[in-house]
């Protein structure tokens, strides 16, 4: 039997779903998801595998213009990374998304280079209430003009429209290949990585202005028994006025990010979890290159 495998890149600007995209695509959340921008720090591995191919998807982060400091840098070189590592390239951008070539050239004129290359225009779910189809029409031109040897797909990630058939596409166009990973594998990552991730997730959705910006999460113990598992993790921040501000007066910011990061967690590993969570200053991490490769980056 023949056996196909390859690695699909999904790349776009911020904010337009490639989070989305990823999850609907793998079936499972392995990429958080907010409504804000920059939220995907890592490159993060997703992998289908059916009887005869194996797809590596590979969200990355959105693309950042005029990256303001060295974190931004090493996102934008997981980026240019996985462009040089793709058998193919989906770019998602979203309706109503125009004018926006010359801010993003260097990277787009890097995917022309790919030969298996789509470019989906995402949210076709808010037709009829956010956009009308002129719009739509208008932003499929827009992008043709650009990669007009590229085949162009609506889809709306969140509602899983034409994700079918976007995934006889990607099938269609793999290169018969052994898989690349373990069959049965979901990700590279380790379980310490998505606890790390949906306790983020959480502090997105609890959190305003810099606080979710400023965290990083590493958890120190994960321990795993037949009842359920034991997760201590530390959440650091840049400054003290950061870890009052995450603490809350009493406690109540941090119990309330503890109950939502146990609820997600145990959602993601169908397990109980005992979960405990302490907060801790490392000033100016996202500046400093040492501390950021200490941290995984």
């Amino acid at each position: 039997m023949i056996h196909k495998s390859g690695f699909v890149n999904i790349i776009g600007l911020p904010n337009v779903g490639k989070s989305t995209l990823m999850n609907s695509l793998v079936g499972k959340n392995i990429s958080i998801i907010t409504n804000k921008p920059q939220t995907t720090r890592h490159r993060i591995l997703g992998i289908v595998d059916k009887t005869n191919f194996q797809i590596i998807f590979s969200d990355t982060p959105g693309l950042i213009i005029k990256p303001a400091y060295p974190m931004q840098k090493i996102m934008m070189k997981y980026v240019e990374k996985s462009l040089d590592g793709s058998d193919i390239i989906l770019f998602i951008t979203e309706i109503g998304k125009l004018n926006v070539f010359n801010k993003y050239s260097f990277f787009l004129n890097y995917m022309k280079k790919n030969k298996n290359f789509i470019v989906l225009i995402n949210k076709m779910d808010r037709l009829g209430k956010e956009y009308d189809e002129s719009l739509l029409y208008k932003t499929i031109d827009y992008w043709n003009d650009i990669f007009p040897k590229s085949e162009i797909l609506p889809i709306s990630a969140l509602k899983n429209i034409n994700i079918d058939l976007l995934m006889n596409k990607i099938s269609g166009l793999l290169d018969e290949h052994p898989p690349f990973y373990p069959k049965g594998w979901l990700s590279n990552r380790s379980e310490r990585f998505f606890v790390n991730e949906i306790i983020r997730e959480k502090i997105f959705s609890i959190y305003k202005k810099e606080i979710p910006y400023s965290v990083e999460i590493i958890t120190d113990d994960f321990k795993e028994n037949h009842i359920c598992i034991c997760i201590y993790s530390s959440i650091y921040v840049e400054r003290i006025s950061q870890k009052f501000i995450l603490i809350g007066s009493k406690g109540r910011y941090i119990k309330k990010l503890i109950n939502l990061s146990k609820k997600g967690i145990e959602f993601f590993f169908h397990k109980k979890v005992i979960l405990k969570l302490n907060v801790k200053v490392c000033k100016n991490w996202r500046s400093d290159y040492q501390k950021l490769k200490n941290f995984g980056y």
